[in-house]
């Protein structure tokens, strides 16, 4: 199955996040700020990440672009998640390079939506 890395700075959003697609067979990474998410991007080459905006060290925004402006990286789809639902942090998303975009508290069923959306394989909700 899939490598999912959660970059998340919440202890209890990554523990929900990685137990729920644990469940669903996903083999799941974790990185706790942008810094480690990047690192971790860079050393495990994730099939998606799943990445929170407002992160210590480096932001959501920085990693995603600097993991699209990487040749090697680039097709790693990246969800961005946050609790700014606003139309400007959306739009923000985007222009870093995140693929798709969702809001917190994340709801599971719309969010494996999206996850099997990008990776395209017959992923089950």
């Amino acid at each position: 199955m899939a490598k999912i890395l959660i970059v998340e700075d919440n202890e209890m959003n990554r523990d929900m996040l990685s137990r729920r697609l644990q469940r669903k067979g996903f083999e799941v990474l974790l990185a706790v700020d942008g810094e480690e998410g990047l690192q971790m991007v860079r050393s495990e080459r994730p099939d998606l990440v799943l990445m929170d905006l407002s992160l210590p060290r480096m932001d959501g925004w920085q990693a995603a672009r600097h993991i699209k402006a990487d040749p090697q990286l680039q097709n790693i789809p990246i969800i961005a998640l946050t609790a700014h639902a606003m139309v400007t942090d959306r739009d923000k998303a985007f222009e870093s390079g995140c693929d798709d975009f969702d809001t917190k508290p994340v709801e599971f069923v719309r969010l494996m939506g999206k996850v099997a959306n990008l990776l395209g394989n017959g992923v089950s909700q």
